[in-house]
C-alpha cells in the first residue's frame, strides 16, 4: 500500500511540474521579443557542424525535438549557465541540463525512498543527485581550462611562425584551428565561427576568454587588441607573449608542487567526513537522524562548522600569492 501510495504521488508530482514547465516555457515564447544580436549568439554557440556525423539521416526528427522544447523553455536559459556548458563543451543546452538535474534528483528520490523506507533517505539521496551534474560540470571546465592552458604556448608559437609566413591573424587562427588538437583546435574553430557569422575579432577573442577564464590567454588578446589599434610588428609583440607566458607557466608549476600536498590534504579532510556521513544516513537514516535533535543538534553544527573553518585554513596557508 506504502508503494502505490509511494508511486501515485510520484506520478503527480511529475505530471504538475511538467505542466508548470510548459506553461511557463509557453509564456516566454509567445513575450519573447527575438532580437537580432540574442539570435546571433546563439547560431555562434553552435558546435561546428562541417564534418558530417553517422547516422545524421536519422537525427532531423530528433533535433525538431530538442529546438521546440528549447524553445518553450527557453525562459530557464540563463547566460551563466550557457557559458558554462559552452566552456565544458558539453552537446547540451541550458534547458536540458535543467531538465536532466530535475528529474534524475526526482527519481533518486523515489529510489531513496522506496529502498530505505524513509523520506529522509529519499531526500538525502535527492540532494546528492541534484549535486552530482554540477560537481561534473565544473570538474569538466576545469580540466579542459586545464588542457588548454598547457596548449597555449604551442598556439602562440604556431600563430607566431604563420605569421612571419605572411599569414593574417585570421589566417594563423584558421591554421591553429586546423592543426592543433583539442581543445584548442574546438576553441578556435568556434572562433572562426563566430568571425564568419559577423562578430570582430576582438569580440570573437573575448568571448573566448570568457570560456578559458585564463590570465595568459587574456594578456595574450589584450596584446593583440592593442596593437591591432596602435599598430606596430605583430610578430615582435607574439614573440614577447610567448616568452613572458612560458616564464609565467615555469614559476606556476614550481608553486603548484610546492603546494600540492596542502591542497590535496584539505580536499580529503573536507570531503570524506561529508562522504562517510552521507553514506551512513543512506544506509541507517533512523540511526543518524539521532544526531539531528534537540539535545544533539549542536554535534553536527559544531563538525559543519570545525570542517569549514579547517578547509579555509588550509587553504589559505597553501595559497602563495605570485
Amino acid at each position: 500500500m506504502n508503494t502505490v501510495l509511494l508511486v501515485i504521488i510520484l506520478v503527480g508530482v511529475a505530471i504538475l511540474a511538467a505542466y508548470g514547465l510548459l506553461l511557463y516555457g509557453l509564456r516566454d515564447a509567445f513575450l519573447s521579443a527575438g532580437e537580432v544580436s540574442t539570435r546571433l549568439e546563439s547560431f555562434a554557440a553552435l558546435p561546428d557542424a562541417s564534418q558530417p556525423r553517422p547516422g545524421a539521416r536519422r537525427r532531423p526528427g530528433l533535433l525538431r525535438m530538442r529546438w521546440r522544447m528549447n524553445t518553450m523553455l527557453s525562459s530557464l536559459a540563463s547566460d551563466k549557465l550557457n557559458m558554462k556548458l559552452m566552456s565544458a563543451n558539453w552537446p547540451i543546452t541550458e534547458m536540458e541540463y535543467v531538465l536532466i538535474r530535475f528529474w534524475s534528483a526526482l527519481l533518486a528520490f523515489g529510489l531513496g525512498w522506496v529502498v530505505g523506507k524513509s523520506i529522509l533517505s529519499g531526500l538525502g539521496l535527492g540532494v546528492l543527485v541534484f549535486l552530482i551534474p554540477e560537481f561534473m560540470l565544473r570538474r569538466s571546465i576545469h580540466s579542459r581550462q586545464l588542457q588548454f592552458e598547457r596548449q597555449l604556448v604551442d598556439v602562440l608559437v604556431l600563430a607566431t611562425g604563420a605569421v612571419r609566413a605572411g599569414y593574417s591573424l585570421p589566417q594563423a587562427l584558421e591554421l591553429v584551428a586546423r592543426e592543433m588538437r583539442a581543445p584548442a583546435s574546438d576553441e578556435f574553430r568556434r572562433v572562426r565561427h563566430e568571425i564568419g557569422l559577423g562578430l570582430s575579432l576582438s569580440q570573437a577573442l573575448t568571448n573566448l576568454v570568457g570560456r578559458m577564464q585564463n590570465d595568459d590567454l587574456y594578456l595574450v588578446v589584450t596584446a593583440i587588441n592593442i596593437n591591432s589599434q596602435v599598430g606596430g610588428n605583430l610578430v615582435v609583440m607574439l614573440q614577447a607573449v610567448t616568452t613572458t607566458i612560458r616564464e609565467r607557466i615555469r614559476l606556476f608549476g614550481e608553486v603548484r608542487v610546492l603546494t600540492a600536498q596542502q591542497r590535496f590534504g584539505s580536499f580529503i579532510l573536507t570531503f570524506l567526513p561529508i562522504g562517510i556521513g552521507a553514506f551512513m544516513f543512506f544506509i541507517n537514516a533512523e540511526y543518524m537522524a539521532r544526531l539531528f535533535e534537540p539535545q544533539v543538534i549542536c554535534i553536527p553544527i559544531g563538525a559543519a562548522l570545525g570542517i569549514l573553518l579547517g578547509n579555509l585554513a588550509i587553504r589559505r596557508l597553501g595559497k602563495i600569492e605570485v
